[in-house]
Parts: C-alpha cells; structure tokens; sequence
C-alpha cells in the first residue's frame, strides 16, 4: 500500500519551501494540485516533472475515491494546495479523511501556512486562539459573527482585499470599534505589511488606502 503526503507550499515568498517538500514531491507518483496552472509555476521552478491531477472544492467529492484506490494499489500521492497547508481553508479533508478511514498511512508535512505568522506578528496575545478561516460570504454570517461575540481568546480570520473593509466594518459592529486588530498582507513577500490599531484606526486607513493581497485579519477577544 502507498501514502499520502500532505505538502505545504509557499504562501508567497519560493524560499519557504522546505528540501523535505522538494523531495517528496520528487519522488510521489501523482500529485494532486488545487490549480494545476498555478502549481505548474511552482514545480517547474523546483523541476519537479511528476504527474499532477487536479484536485479542488468542486471536483473532490468525484475524485477521492480513484485517489484512495490508486494508494491503494501502491502510489505514493502527494497533495498540495496554490499555498500553504492544504485543509486549512483549502481542499484536503475529504482526501485525509478518506485515507485514514481506509488504513492508509497519513504525513503531512510542517511547513508555510498563513494564519501563523499573523498571529505572531500581531502583539495580540496568542497562548489561546481561534481560527475562523473565511467567514460564510451570506447565509450564517450574522449567525457567526454573534456567536464571536463573547469569544475570549484571539480570533484569526482569512479574507480577500476587495471585501476587507466590509468585513472589518462588520466587526466594529458587533464587536465595538475600539476593539484591538491587526491586518496582515502579502506575508513573506515583497511588500509585507502589517497594521494593528483598533477597528476604527484600521476602518480610516483601509478607507483611505484600497488593500491588496491576500489578507489575514487578527481581532482580540473580549478581554484582551
């Protein structure tokens, strides 16, 4: 029987790959990629030449059943997401899941996720967190967001540039405009940024000047 590895990939800056990562995906028979336009810029630049499936939110449910077949059957399988660890906020479950139901032997490799550094970098304190991910763009929104409300730990949320601004607008009303934050963008590339200030503070900035990059929001909890 083969193996899955799981393989995280740079969040943005190719130097964050790990030697480990490079020779396992070297050496996998098959690697399933979120995008393969995007993973093929990646490999190429480590020329790794293995085989790549796609493999993403909209096709996994189709696929993962040939994908345990094939581990089954002896193939060593690498998974790997556009960036950072696939699972977190990125397929990866339903693959991990199944191997595990089916007695297959699963790694996943230490490696780039986004959140992390975030949090570190914040000054929000981080012995006890809660990672939220992307919240639910319309339906249970509200529902979540009242939920958090009495939340004591750090909270860690992922978002896209165009809706930061709603999303941190949002926050000010249910959580209070002088609540601690910071926003994160483009960790570990060139123009990394990192803002922390209240709600307000970061509501004025972000109205003044339009964020981009992929965005991680750090909110401090009720009695931080």
């Amino acid at each position: 029987m083969g193996k899955l590895y799981v393989v995280p990939t740079p969040v943005g800056n190719l130097e964050d790959m790990t030697f480990r990562a490079i020779k396992v995906l070297k050496e996998a028979d098959l690697i399933l990629a979120e995008d393969t336009r995007t993973s093929g810029i990646l490999l190429k630049h480590f020329e790794i030449k293995n085989a790549m499936q796609s493999h993403h939110k909209f096709n996994e449910h189709k696929t993962v059943e040939s994908v345990v077949n094939k581990i089954k059957a002896g193939e060593t399988v690498a998974l790997i997401s556009d960036a950072g660890t696939p699972g977190i906020s990125d397929p990866g479950f339903l693959v991990v899941r199944e191997c595990v139901r089916n007695g297959i032997e699963v790694q996943c490799l230490p490696g780039a996720t986004a959140f992390v550094p975030a949090l570190v970098a914040s000054g929000l304190p981080n012995e006890k967190f809660c990672f939220e991910g992307f919240l639910p763009q319309k339906k249970g929104r509200q529902t979540r967001l009242k939920a958090l409300v009495e939340e004591p730990r750090t909270m860690v949320f992922y978002e896209s540039p165009h809706r930061l601004l709603k999303t941190l607008l949002q926050f000010a009303e249910y959580f209070g405009s002088e609540r601690q934050a910071a926003v994160s963008r483009e960790i570990s590339k060139l123009h990394e940024e990192t803002l922390r200030g209240t709600l307000a503070e970061l509501i004025e900035h972000f109205t003044a000047i339009a964020p981009r990059g992929e965005i991680v929001i750090v909110l401090a909890g009720i009695d931080n």
